[in-house]
């Protein structure tokens, strides 16, 4: 029996909390985080958007794209009681809920509570529940399977609905440009475009072999998706153990200040997950790939969580200061947050977020 599941996703969630709550800034470009000098987008609202603002964006890159910008400062116990409000709608029609972050989750509703055949009428009743008790906007993904339901929930946003059924995943995945596969980052997706593939179709005419041979083990998985095929469960119990970033580049570092600005993005990215899964960690490391590929890792633990992106991005940068010595041309960074708070909470396996 197929599976039916659904992927719920809040539009621009903390910048539409901040809309709601505060009139004034409706219809106007927010964006949710820090304005100084190390300060990073946490969230965009769609009037930012407009102008190129992204969340995990250096605050000075988003000033320069839109000059009226308005910051705010993040009101994350706000966030997660609203999170929370919205979850226990998603409890409502099913226990089989995974939450992603604050703001998006996955629903298994094969065998839901309210006794609805059909998945899609349930996201449509649930979007309207959260517009009804929260005043924002949800769109939501409805397929067979996660991948699907994930991807088609990017489609009409903000504020829409997208619905994959078996007759159509095929065909919908062979026109799907590559960089709109879930799992697919830039990097992955440049590399795919110099081999020829631009489409699932193209994807799909490469074998199992040949894609492991090019990109390793996560080739399998490519090779499965393309041909609408994911058999993970919603699983309510996931716990990750660390949380990661990293970005190789198109052409090689030397100057100490770069690669400062680049940690600064990537500590931006790391950060804006751990709000969103409200799981910050101790430990912090950066990873230095050089251009002939040795890798070096430095690591600093602490006796509390890290929760502000300051001393995050402070963290990063005085690692790669006390390894400056030692750096030639470099290649590849990356920033990652272990011993996690949830770690400590619940047991889990051993999962990591790729960029």
């Amino acid at each position: 029996m197929l599976r039916k599941i659904i992927h719920v996703d809040m539009d621009a969630f903390f910048a539409a909390v901040e809309q709601r709550d505060h009139p004034e800034l409706r219809g106007r470009p927010v964006a949710v985080g820090g304005g100084g000098a190390r300060g990073v987008v946490a969230a965009a609202s769609y009037e930012a958007r407009q102008f190129g603002v992204r969340s995990a964006m250096p605050s000075i890159t988003a000033r320069r794209k839109c000059p009226e910008l308005i910051f705010v400062k993040a009101r994350f116990e706000v966030y997660r009681q609203v999170a929370q409000q919205i979850r226990e709608i998603f409890f409502d029609y099913t226990d089989l809920v995974e939450p992603l972050s604050l703001d998006e989750a996955y629903l298994d509703v094969t065998d839901n509570k309210k006794g609805i055949a059909s998945a899609t009428l349930i996201a449509e009743e649930i979007r309207c529940r959260i517009y009804t008790e929260t005043e924002l906007t949800a769109s939501a993904g409805v397929s067979f399977n996660k991948f699907l339901a994930k991807i088609a929930s990017d489609i009409n946003k903000p504020n829409g609905i997208k619905v994959i059924t078996p007759a159509e995943a095929q065909a919908f995945i062979d026109a799907l440009p590559i960089e709109k596969f879930h799992g697919i980052g830039r990097v992955t997706a440049e590399k795919m475009h110099k081999l020829g593939i631009h489409t699932g179709a193209d994807l799909k005419n490469w074998s199992e072999v040949a894609l492991v041979q090019r990109f390793g083990k996560v080739g399998r998985h490519y090779y499965h998706i393309v041909r609408a095929q994911d058999n993970r469960a919603v699983n309510p119990h996931r716990i990750r153990k660390s949380i990661g970033a990293e970005r190789t580049f198109s052409e090689d570092l030397h100057d100490p200040a770069a690669m400062k600005e680049k940690l600064t993005y990537l500590a931006g990215v790391v950060h804006e997950y751990m709000q969103k899964s409200e799981n910050f960690g101790r430990t912090v490391t950066i990873k230095i790939k050089s251009a002939d590929f040795k890798i070096n890792t430095r690591s600093k633990s602490f006796g509390t969580e890290i929760t502000r992106i300051e001393d995050l991005v402070a963290i990063v940068h005085e690692l790669l200061d006390n390894n400056t010595d030692e750096l030639g041309a470099v290649r590849l960074l990356g920033v990652s947050v272990s011993n996690l708070q949830k770690e400590h909470e619940v047991g889990g396996i051993q999962l990591r977020l790729e960029f």
